[in-house]
């Protein structure tokens, strides 16, 4: 908590700036595969400027979204034929130990200096943060307002079950197909099974503790707590565009929202470039998920995934100052910030985010108001293939939440190790 907090602040301070070594003629090129299909665009003009700038050439690779293909698959994919990327992306502890014998180790790398959430084993650092990320409920706060709903309150499941049936009975008025944009399809687990899943193992606790994961792990299931949980999911489904819900697309859900079809929508401050592109500059931010009924004032923030390099890769001094140029460049600076709009998991880059809902996560960290993202504590084969297709069948009406409760219960119990 206190590393996440201090560097928050120190995101905020006026700080000195370094630059990178000059251009390597002849270098070769690098291959770099990263899961943000909505940076895309900006990565591919920045590898193309990087590229012009060092004389170094780049192909970048995105996948995921609503590609129908994960990370984890093109990569296992490509490893097979022999064409692991220089770069690649992995998004906590499952991952690493999965492909540990191809990264790198970066501990004597520079930035690792100027960072408090660098991705690291036993000491030693493996991965270069891409950002600081969060979410919690976006909100357009027009909406609430004209509702009489104050943000303020929205910190448990009753203050939620009352704004939604508020907004509900307003939609008419307020212009509104749902109250909150939710998706649920088989595409989308990573909503359901990734991030709202983390409301169940860390929402309320103090930040990294990893009790209720270590007890679902071993098999133990709190059935009040999930109980609970299962409640937040059943109110989110019970508000959510059907249509959205159950077949909807990432670019299906972040536009009701952007569009001011929905009150709230369940994503985080990733969709920021979203609403700049589809002109949304109503007043947004962030409330808590309302998963238990006693009081959570706080979002999730971290890390939300780090850039490792393949240790088998034949361009790695490349690979390495094109991490190191992100970070002490004007140029790779201004992509992560004002092109990308992400938020600077470095404390020597004095710029701020201009999305609204990255300022909003901003805001919530320096507060220290943050709860921790433990769902990466478990494996992408269990989230993806067991969790994800329960959330699926809760959503389209398949089974009830009393028989959600119980296969989310069974599926901790048959994989507790």
């Amino acid at each position: 908590m206190k590393k996440i907090v201090a560097f928050a602040l120190a995101m905020l301070m006026v700080a000195g700036m370094a630059f990178a070594s000059g251009a390597q003629e002849g270098a070769g090129s690098i291959t770099l595969m990263q899961n943000k299909p909505e940076i895309d665009a900006m990565l591919q003009e920045y590898g193309a400027q990087w590229s012009e700038d060092t004389g170094i050439g780049i192909t970048i690779k995105s996948v995921g979204g609503s590609s129908g293909t994960t990370l984890g698959q093109q990569l296992r994919a490509d490893y097979a034929a022999g064409e692991m990327p220089d770069i690649f992306i992995i998004a906590g502890i499952e991952d690493y130990r999965e492909w540990e014998g191809v990264i790198l180790d970066l501990s004597d790398e520079e930035w690792v200096d100027d960072t408090s959430v660098a991705f690291t084993v036993d000491g030693r650092v493996y991965g270069f943060p891409v950002a600081v990320e969060g979410w919690g409920m976006a909100y357009n706060s027009d909406i609430l307002e004209r509702a009489g709903v104050d943000p303020a309150d929205l910190t448990n499941l009753e203050a939620y079950r009352e704004a939604f049936a508020t907004i509900d009975g307003m939609k008419d008025e307020l212009g509104l197909d749902s109250v909150v944009s939710m998706a649920a399809s088989a595409d989308m687990g990573w909503v359901t099974a990734h991030h709202n899943f983390n409301s169940l193992l860390a929402n309320g606790l103090p930040y990294g503790d990893l009790s209720v994961v270590n007890d679902l792990k071993a098999g133990n299931v709190d059935q009040d707590r999930l109980s609970q949980y299962a409640d937040w999911v059943e109110l989110l489904f019970d508000y959510a565009d059907p249509a959205i819900l159950t077949t909807g697309n990432y670019d299906a859900q972040v536009g009701a929202f952007a569009t001011q079809k929905a009150a709230f929508l369940h994503q985080g401050n990733w969709v920021d470039p979203n609403m700049e592109s589809a002109g949304a500059t109503f007043p947004m931010a962030f409330a808590p998920h309302g998963s238990l009924e006693r009081d959570t004032n706080g979002i999730f923030v971290s890390a939300p995934s780090f850039y490792v390099i393949n240790s088998e890769s034949d361009n790695i001094e490349a690979a390495k100052q094109f991490l190191r140029d992100m970070v002490y460049t004007q140029a790779g600076q201004n992509f992560m910030v004002n092109e990308a709009g992400m938020i600077p998991a470095f404390g020597n880059i004095d710029m701020n985010p201009a999305g609204q809902l990255s300022r909003s996560v901003q805001q919530w960290a320096a507060e220290g108001n943050v709860y921790s993202w433990d769902q990466y504590q478990f494996s992408g084969e269990f989230r993806d293939q067991v969790l994800a297709p329960i959330y699926n069948r809760f959503a389209t009406g398949q089974i009830d939440k009393q028989e959600f409760i119980d296969l989310m219960t069974q599926a901790f119990v048959d994989n507790a190790e």
